[in-house]
């Protein structure tokens, strides 16, 4: 079966290995935003952009089978592997469903979490007041995107870029500039949205690496895989000892190395009903 177009595809193709290199990733990246959505035993959460499930288990399990937890992703590879990671779980739903227009009931939800989607959207302020319209009033959403990152991780990045289209290169998806560039950017966008409360909490996640070989493969195994799907398959082979010599040049190993990524998580309330 063929993957999707456009970014949903590269998900899809990315699914198996997704998370899966030995390297905690996306985990931590999830504790951070739900410790501080904090949701509730009986709650009803949604998880727009669950990818293999980070964030969506670990509200599933908060939630308890009074509650509901429903992840939705426009990958069918993600939400087939999610759904069968959490299968033993009946009070989770995982299916396709289009992060910018979800086709789910208005006020179904007390939770709505979204991390590191927000930026790929076309229209993140008409995505986000869609999000908004799930919740019930007073209701709780938060979005993860990233922000500063270690200078030798955008070095590596970098050697990508005489390959990459338009798409892949402006300052909406980069972050460079524009809404994401800021917390008081990204916070903007909640509050356009109709959020109440808005604040921002910063974390910083720490990838540790045992070598340069399973860098490479992690670049394969997430969003990064669209950059190495740009590069002309004759060409890849030489990208990747342009990596390894970089890596060399700035001191990332023969042994384990660490790169930091620092992430924001976004969060505000649906104003309550009047008279509440």
């Amino acid at each position: 079966m063929s993957s999707p177009p456009g970014p949903a595809g590269v998900f899809d193709r990315a699914a198996a290995t997704y998370d899966a290199v030995g390297v905690p990733w996306f985990g931590p990246i999830a504790e951070g935003l739900v410790a501080e959505l904090a949701p509730q035993p009986g709650e009803r959460v949604l998880d727009v952009g669950c990818g293999r499930g980070a964030v969506l288990a670990r509200v599933a399990r908060l939630v308890g089978p009074g509650g509901g937890a429903t992840g939705i992703d426009l990958a069918p590879e993600m939400v087939r592997r999610t759904a069968e990671d959490l299968a033993d779980l009946a009070w989770v739903d995982v299916h396709v469903d289009d992060a910018e227009a979800p086709d789910l009931p208005p006020a179904a939800f007390d939770v709505v979490a979204s991390s590191l989607v927000l930026f790929f959207l076309r229209e993140p302020v008409a995505a986000l007041r869609r999000w908004v319209g799930l919740l019930v009033p007073g209701g709780r959403l938060g979005v993860t995107t990233f922000t500063g990152e270690d200078p030798r991780w955008r070095a590596v990045d970098d050697l990508f870029l005489p390959y990459l289209p338009p798409s892949l290169r402006d300052a909406l998806t980069s972050g460079a500039e524009g809404p994401f560039e800021s917390d008081a950017g990204v916070a903007a966008l909640l509050a356009d949205a109709g959020l109440v409360d808005v604040r921002t909490a910063r974390r910083t996640v720490r990838a540790t690496f045992r070598d340069v070989d399973q860098l490479v493969a992690f670049s394969w195994s997430h969003g990064q895989r669209a950059m190495w799907e740009a590069v002309p398959p004759a060409e890849r082979d030489g990208v990747r000892a342009r990596i390894v010599d970089l890596a060399g040049e700035l001191g990332l190993g023969p042994g384990p190395f660490t790169l930091d990524q620092d992430v924001r998580h976004t969060l505000g309330r649906r104003p309550a009903a009047r008279g509440d």
